[in-house]
């Protein structure tokens, strides 16, 4: 399968998802990286009219959750999430930010990803970091 395969498939089990509330695309796939992103508006923003930090999050953890999920045999084992840690460095009002999750540490049991949330000029919005356990199937 080529890379717009895999992003047309991971977008498509997105349907009545937090990912579909939130309009989170997945955008491009390397050896090692997933990029998605998701527009701000004032479905992600918090009273202030910011992008909310938990809306970040969530975008920084899908991004990095279905990164696992795909450098996993998932006839055999499935990826959950177990730690988010973020540190948002700069606020939006409008426009798109840009999540590319980096795989840090891929080993058998657990994933370590960093996540990094840029808008349009490529300016930091926020840093993250994010552990996924790997887990047999049943």
């Amino acid at each position: 399968m080529n890379t717009k395969e895999i992003l047309s498939k991971i977008n498509s089990i997105n349907k009545n998802t937090l990912m579909e509330t939130l309009s989170i695309q997945y955008t491009e796939i390397g050896d090692d990286y997933l990029v998605a992103t998701m527009p701000v508006n004032e479905k992600v923003h918090q009273p202030m009219g910011l992008l909310h930090g938990g809306a970040t999050v969530s975008l920084a953890e899908s991004v990095g959750s279905m990164a696992s999920h795909l450098f996993i045999d998932n006839n055999k084992f499935e990826a959950r999430g177990i730690e988010i840690a973020a540190n948002h460095v700069k606020s939006k009002r409008e426009g798109v930010v840009t999540a590319t999750a980096k795989i840090v540490h891929k080993g058998k049991m657990t994933h370590l990803w960093e996540i990094k949330v840029v808008d349009e000029e490529g300016r930091l919005i926020s840093i993250c970091k994010l552990t996924n356990i790997i887990l047999p199937k049943n």
